[in-house]
């Protein structure tokens, strides 16, 4: 029913686990209930930061929450299909990121959820899988960011030397400048070591699994947002103030990147889970 036309880019699904309510960045808190009624769940509940919710194309909401809050704790989660046109669904409003409202992709979206009753078939795998479910896929998600980061860093190093090259500044292109030149090199040396430790940790991935990836996979969603983000600063501000406008991709750049500081996991989180990683080794 909704694999085929997903595949085929009729529709598209939105991820809705994030909530206003408890901090996110501990998936085990998440409050929205889902309780079994007969032949049926009934879902409460209230989420926000939905990515692409706001495109009306978005047509099946994959809802995070709590089938059994009495369970162990990694146990008490389940995820379930809901379609946007059910009863009880109400898409609250759109947020904006710094400004932007991420409207290429429809944008992220608050939606409440009140008595919304859907078939017990739609459960994705079984009671008490929601969180390894939702593991399963940010892992790849994680290393998706980097790479499209890593993009959006080769854009900035580009624009930044075309920028340079061709401004005059007290009598002389920017470009020979010696503080420009050194962002330039310091950016080129950045991202190629982003591109090396991405790459490496999609062989893990694709050699021994996510699970053997696991600390690779933190180290990347800590270094690439944070990286990039330090290299668009530099574009930008070699820009000067053109750099903060819409008359350039930096900026909304800048918006996006700063996000993913946030998005699958906030870097302290990956940053406390990495360094307990490392202290077993030495145990």
């Amino acid at each position: 029913q909704w694999l085929e036309p997903l595949l085929a880019g009729e529709i598209r699904s939105s991820f809705a686990m994030t909530e206003p309510d408890v901090a996110s960045s501990d998936a085990t808190n998440i409050g929205t209930s889902i309780v079994r009624d007969g032949d049926d769940y009934v879902i409460n509940g209230r989420k926000w930061w939905i990515t692409g919710a706001m495109n009306p194309a978005a047509k099946i909401f994959i809802v995070m929450g709590k089938t059994d809050p009495t369970a162990a704790r990694h146990r008490q989660q389940s995820q379930i299909l809901v379609p946007r046109d059910t009863p009880g669904v109400h898409v609250l409003r759109g947020m904006h990121v710094l400004g932007y409202d991420d409207r290429d992709h429809g944008g992220h979206a608050e939606i409440e959820f009140t008595d919304v009753r859907v078939p017990a078939s739609n459960l994705i795998a079984g009671e008490g899988d929601g969180f390894a479910i939702a593991q399963a896929r940010l892992g790849p998600g994680r290393i998706h960011h980097c790479m499209r980061s890593i993009g959006i860093a080769e854009r900035a190093i580009a624009l930044m030397c075309k920028r340079v090259n061709e401004r005059v500044a007290f009598g002389k292109p920017l470009a020979e400048q010696g503080v420009i030149r050194d962002w330039i090199a310091e950016s080129r040396v950045k991202v190629e070591q982003l591109r090396l430790l991405t790459l490496k940790t999609a062989w893990l991935m694709d050699t021994v699994g996510n699970k053997g990836a696991h600390s690779e996979i933190q180290a990347i969603k800590i270094a690439t947002p944070r990286t990039v983000e330090w290299i668009l600063d530099k574009a930008i501000q070699a820009h000067g103030a053109a750099g903060l406008s819409q008359d350039f991709p930096l900026a909304a750049s800048f918006a996006g990147v700063r996000t993913l500081r946030f998005a699958d996991g906030p870097d302290e989180v990956h940053k406390n889970s990495l360094a307990k990683a490392e202290l077993r080794k030495h145990l």
